[in-house]
């Protein structure tokens, strides 16, 4: 919830167009996809939309910390595989493992186990909705903490649009009532380390010379050794095991977060990150259709008004000047670096955070060594 993000890509920071394709970048026409990336979208919005609703599923035979482990688990699994076959190699300086210490508990270890507490008391459409407040976490740390990153009157106000909808979404008028704030408080701070991780992983691990998929696999093999020590402390091991939670679990790891990472890897290197951003916007809603038609959750009129409104302020967060977005010739690059999965699979993953001029830079200056780094 990527939005393990791991995962999606959602810019509460600098956005840049994807780099140009060089004689290093191979072409989609290139690599051949065997299915449209427009197919492609569709399936990545389905399985983090549908991601809420296997936690759900998944804490009725587990406790939260067993669910996020299980998911961690198989998610490292399907991208380990993905390594092995493409010889991707994981870094091998300590400290970029330190801070792949850092981003992993912000990006996947944290959130995944919030998310998962949280529905054990709110509905997954409660907590779908509330990953999707992530670019406003974002637009409000990133005019703290990213000097670079200049507010403008339209993201400003797209902030204030965002916070009405998520009291919209919580009933605020009603004083709350009916609304388990433990819960739903849980799911907010999971959708808020999303972007503090965001922050984190753009100060210290762009331009490292490595892939994404490189440091992501090592990211999620970090998250999957921190919950491995967690859990045992605060969970007692099973007894039995549930079959439908436990491929809820399964279908959570293999798919909400190694399947959709990879997708959202390619979709990134085909159509650029401004397009494959625009999967956040989808999630909220087939995770609300999938609460309500699956699971039989009720829903009250103020949740899908809140939800477009959220989504509305979270759209106008991300708006940038047309000069500074249109064209390719003086873009600045994004690095490589980590993709953070969303609970749905990241962070609102699942996303990497924009390099500055200066790791583009250092980027190209590597172009000579024994291989260069993919850029996404």
């Amino acid at each position: 919830m990527c939005y393990e993000m791991t995962g999606f890509i959602v810019r509460p920071m600098t956005t840049a167009p994807a780099p140009p394709r060089s004689a290093t970048t191979p072409s989609p026409s290139a690599s051949g996809p065997v299915l449209d990336w427009r197919i492609r979208f569709g399936v990545l919005s389905l399985i983090w939309g549908f991601s809420f609703l296997l936690i759900k599923v998944g804490t009725e035979g587990y406790a939260p910390f067993q669910v996020t482990l299980g998911r961690l688990a198989f998610g490292t699994l399907v991208v380990a595989a993905v390594l092995v076959v493409k010889r991707e190699r994981l870094p091998r300086s300590p400290r970029i493992w330190l801070h792949l210490t850092v981003s992993a508990l912000l990006l996947n270890a944290l959130p995944f186990s919030l998310f998962a507490y949280a529905e054990l008391s709110i509905p997954s459409t409660l907590a779908g909705i509330c990953n999707a407040t992530s670019p406003l976490w974002g637009m409000a740390l990133s005019l703290v903490a990213l000097s670079e990153d200049r507010p403008t009157r339209r993201r400003v106000a797209g902030l204030g649009v965002g916070f009405f909808g998520v009291l919209t979404v919580l009933g605020a008028w009603q004083g709350f009532s009916g609304l388990d704030l433990g819960g739903t408080a849980m799911a907010l701070l999971a959708s808020l380390s999303y972007p503090i991780g965001w922050i984190y992983v753009r100060r210290t691990l762009a331009g490292t010379g490595h892939s994404n998929l490189s440091l992501s696999g090592a990211q999620l093999l970090v998250a999957t050794v921190e919950l491995a020590v967690v859990t045992p402390l605060f969970t007692t091991f099973p007894s039995h095991f549930p079959v439908v939670p436990l491929l809820a679990i399964v279908a959570l790891g293999a798919l909400g977060t190694g399947l959709a990472f990879l997708l959202q890897y390619a979709l990134v290197a085909e159509v650029g990150p401004t397009t494959a951003q625009m999967v956040t916007y989808f999630i909220p809603v087939i995770a609300t259709g999938a609460g309500v038609a699956v699971l039989g959750e009720s829903l009250s009129w103020s949740t899908p008004v809140g939800a477009v409104i959220v989504l509305a302020g979270a759209a106008l967060t991300q708006s940038r000047p047309r000069a500074a977005t249109a064209g390719g010739g003086g873009a600045t690059a994004t690095a490589p670096v980590p993709m953070p999965m969303p609970a749905s699979a990241s962070a609102s993953a699942s996303a990497s955070a924009s390099a500055s001029a200066s790791a583009s830079a250092s980027a190209s200056a590597s172009a000579s060594a024994e291989r260069p780094p993919r850029q996404s």
